[in-house]
């Protein structure tokens, strides 16, 4: 019996790992995180890409730890407006959801696009391309 949580991943030891994720069996990543000064876990989601899981918890590190977390986020550079640091922890949880929504659904879209671009393409030229019997003769 295989104790590993990352059987369902498409990950291997040369991709990148973010800090504060785990993958699930089935291939879903998910987040949580420790609030500050207590034992209690804020639930941060189940998202499809692990950029999305990361953000959620870059979001909530930033908005319950502050300034002192920007050295320890996946991506310093790209928090989004909400999140700040006065927030409860109910509202620290639906800034990082929001957040980690935000990204899977951008990274999904921007998948699909690279695939109907191609896609697009091919019966483009594939249009363009009208030669008949008579042009050879």
């Amino acid at each position: 019996m295989s104790t590993s949580s990352d059987e369902g991943c498409s990950t291997n030891q040369e991709q990148k790992r973010y800090k504060g994720i785990r993958c699930r069996r089935w291939g879903k990543w998910v987040s949580e995180i420790r609030v500050p000064g207590t034992q209690d876990r804020l639930w941060l989601g189940t998202y499809t890409t692990p950029e999305g899981a990361a953000m959620a918890q870059d979001v909530a590190s930033y908005c319950l730890r502050g300034a002192v977390s920007l050295h320890k986020l996946n991506f310093p550079n790209m928090l989004p407006p909400t999140a700040r640091i006065d927030l409860s922890p109910r509202s620290v949880q639906k800034a990082a959801s929001d957040a980690g929504m935000a990204m899977d659904a951008r990274l999904i879209a921007s998948r699909e696009t690279t695939t109907v671009n191609y896609d697009d393409r091919s019966a483009k030229e594939g249009e363009g391309l009208s030669i008949s019997v008579d042009d050879y003769l």
